[in-house]
Parts: C-alpha cells; sequence; structure tokens
C-alpha cells in the first residue's frame, strides 16, 4: 500500500509515501475479522499517531516502531536502517493488556468510544527505560515537562509492528476545509504550480516576528505552507478554535493569497524542543515542501532549551540525510529606530529600549485579561480575534448546565 508520486516537488522521506489504509473493498471484511481479535483501546495522542502513520505524514514508517527502532531511534536519532528519524513513534499497553498478546499474532485498535479503527501485526513486544528516552528525547527527567510527564504515563510494554487503518477517519476532523493528506497537499502545490514550498509549524496565533520570517521565506520560494498543528496540545495553550480564525484574517488581509497555503497538521505536540524540529521538517517534507523555517525555540516549552538548540540540531545532519532545505531566523522584534521588524542582523539598534520584545507567555496572559498587545506585536484584526475569541471560550465553559 504505497503511492507513486507523479505530483512530487520533493521526494517522501524514504523515497516513498505511505499509504496503509484498506482499499475501500477490502473494508467491510476486514473488519468483520477485526472484530474477533483482542481489541486495545487507545488514547487520542497514539489515535493521532495512527493516522498519521497511515496516510504518509510518518513515512517511512509503516507502523508503530519495534525494539530495534526504538532504541536506534532514542540513542541515534536514526532508524535502525540508518535513515534519520529523531521522534519515537510507539504504542504503550499495560502489562495487564499484553499478557493475552504475542509476537506474530494480530490486534485491533480501537478508539475511546470502543470503534475498531485499525489492526496491528505484532512484529515485537518489549519492555523500555522511560528515564533513558526521557533524557535522550527531552533532554530531561523532570515531570514538569509536559512531554516528560506524558512518557511517565504510557504503559509499561510497547507494541511494534505495521497498521492497516481500516476507518477512513479514525479521527474527528474540526478543521475539514483545511485538511489534506500529504498526496493531496501535493497535488495542490502542483496545481499552483509551486516547485519551492516552504513550510512554517506554528502552534500560536501568527504574530509580527513570525509574519516578518515568513515573508522574509517567501522571497525565495513558490509558496508559502502555514501549517499550523491542531492535535493534542497544553492546556494554556490558545485552542485551534480560536488560532484558526486569527490565521484565516491575516492570510485574507495580509498576505498574498496566491502564494500561501493554510493546512492543518494534526499531530500532537510533544514539546521535544530540537528532536521535534527535526521532526516537524521530515513530516513537512512529506508534505510536500523542500524548505522549512526553524525560528527560535521550536517545539520548545519552558526554559528546558537554549533559545537556537533547535537549528543548532541540524548540524548533525547532511543535506542528503534530511532532504528538507532549514532556514534558520533569529529572534525577531520591532525596532523602534527603524520602525520595523527586524532581528539582531539587521537592525542597527544595540540599545534594548529600541527593540520590543514580546513573548508568547506574556500576550497570553494579557489576551485572558482582555488587555490588547500593541500594534508592533501583532495586526490588530487579528487580536480583535483572539480576544473575542478567548471570551466567548470563556462565557461557553461559565455557561450554567441545563
Amino acid at each position: 500500500m504505497k503511492q507513486r508520486m507523479d505530483h512530487a516537488t520533493i521526494a517522501p522521506h524514504g523515497g516513498e509515501l505511505v499509504d496503509r489504509r484498506v482499499p475501500e473493498a477490502e473494508r467491510a471484511g476486514l473488519l468483520e475479522k477485526a472484530r474477533e481479535l483482542k481489541k486495545v483501546v487507545i488514547g487520542p495522542r497514539t489515535l493521532s499517531d495512527l493516522e498519521m502513520i497511515s496516510t504518509g505524514v510518518f513515512s517511512p514508517l509503516k507502523g508503530f516502531m519495534v525494539r530495534e527502532d526504538y532504541e536506534s531511534v532514542v540513542d541515534t536519532m536514526r532508524l535502525a536502517n540508518g535513515l534519520v528519524w529523531s521522534m519515537p513513534i510507539t504504542l504503550s499497553v499495560t502489562s495487564e493488556e499484553a499478557d493475552g498478546i504475542s509476537e506474530g499474532g494480530e490486534i485491533s485498535l480501537a478508539d475511546g468510544g470502543g470503534r475498531i479503527v485499525a489492526t496491528l501485526l505484532v512484529e515485537d513486544r518489549y519492555t523500555y527505560d522511560r528515564e533513558r528516552e526521557a533524557r535522550q528525547v527531552y533532554r530531561t527527567e523532570d515531570r514538569e515537562h509536559p512531554g516528560v510527564a506524558n512518557l511517565y504515563q504510557q504503559g509499561d510494554v510497547l507494541l511494534g509492528g505495521e497498521v492497516t487503518l481500516l476507518e477512513p477517519e479514525p479521527n474527528a476532523r474540526p478543521f475539514p476545509g483545511y485538511y489534506y493528506e500529504p498526496s493531496g497537499l501535493r497535488a495542490l502545490f502542483a496545481e499552483k504550480g509551486w516547485k519551492r514550498v516552504v513550510g512554517f509549524q506554528t502552534r500560536n496565533p501568527v504574530h509580527r516576528a513570525h509574519e516578518y520570517i515568513q515573508k522574509s521565506a517567501l522571497e525565495i520560494v513558490d509558496g508559502l505552507l502555514l501549517n499550523p498543528l491542531v492535535g493534542e496540545t497544553k492546556s494554556d495553550d490558545i485552542s485551534a478554535a480560536v488560532r484558526m480564525k486569527s490565521y484565516e484574517t491575516i492570510l485574507e488581509l495580509y498576505y498574498p493569497l496566491e502564494r500561501t497555503t493554510l493546512a492543518v497538521f494534526p499531530a500532537a505536540m510533544r514539546y521535544a524542543g530540537p528532536r521535534e524540529a527535526v521532526f516537524h521538517a521530515l513530516c513537512r517534507k512529506n508534505y510536500g515542501c523542500t524548505h522549512f523555517i526553524v525560528g527560535r525555540d521550536h517545539a520548545g516549552v519552558g526554559s528546558y532549551y537554549g533559545t537556537y538548540e533547535a537549528q543548532e540540531i541540524f548540524e548533525e545532519f547532511s543535506e542528503d540525510d534530511l532532504g528538507i532545505t532549514p532556514l534558520f531566523y533569529e529572534h525577531a522584534f520591532y525596532c523602534k529606530r527603524t520602525q520595523q521588524m527586524a532581528t539582531s542582523k539587521t537592525s542597527p539598534s544595540t540599545s534594548p529600549e529600541e527593540r520590543v520584545f514580546f513573548s508568547g507567555t506574556r500576550v497570553r496572559e494579557m489576551l485572558a485579561n482582555g488587555e490588547y498587545p500593541p500594534a508592533e506585536f501583532s495586526r490588530p484584526e487579528v487580536i480583535e480575534v483572539l480576544i473575542n475569541g478567548l471570551r466567548d471560550e470563556e462565557k461557553t465553559v461559565k455557561q450554567p448546565r441545563t
């Protein structure tokens, strides 16, 4: 189940775009068979990974990692065959669940409601060292780190093997108009005539610093893919619904629409900093991007990672290793002297008083209090969308039950 790429701007990672979806003609029969198998219920994060594997976003992965790949990725950021891959993609179960599962057997995978969505051919069944994974992947064992916290909530046993997706939509798709599988996005790029495409990962609204680096990148490519993550994030992150409205607004008013595409990235956020930056780049390569923007503290959280560690990690790989070109940008700010966005590379000012920085945390605090961040930080129309969206969500939460 692989797709030939006739519209590729760039080859998928590993050379071919993986497709683990069952043909529609075989679906009913395989679902019937799956009902007789031992069933394992998987959570939202694993369900998201299942969809990303099955549609080719995680190419070359065809399933959840077996021990050899898992240990190689944790230690070397490469699969056992030497191909670069920086994040473990695993399926965990409790020891009790693992008791009735043997290597060589097949199990069904179900969502939280018990609906069977896929099957897994169990090629490997193994235990793992959580502390080692935390140190290697997240660079900390601190349980306050959201990625580490999730790791320690996993089951004690990992199941590895190829998956077969039985349900066309294993996850609910809240933004269907912006959902594209890699093959569909690649075809769209070809239709637009884009051969050089830059991807931008975000889990925050687009502010002026983002706009500055995106448009800088647009100067050297044919098109921009604004690819916001809409999977599981921290509870204090701005909701995907509000963010999507803000993206629509800023693109319509301030970007060349014929050179931009908005499409959701339905993955869970891992907050793994440097490693996740590489992971995000490879996923965008599978979507058809030839370039990928890496800004300050990409995929970071708190103070766990250095400001530019997510850029420095790319030095560990050659161009052939990655197959996608990373574009590195310094922290952008509003320069009072030139009255425009700049970085330390382009601004003549050296005084901190002439440089206006705003952290995402500070802006979220201001928005939550109904305060308007200054125009130097974000477009006023975007701020309006964010404040109204957060206010409406707050009203919904406080709505009395009937």
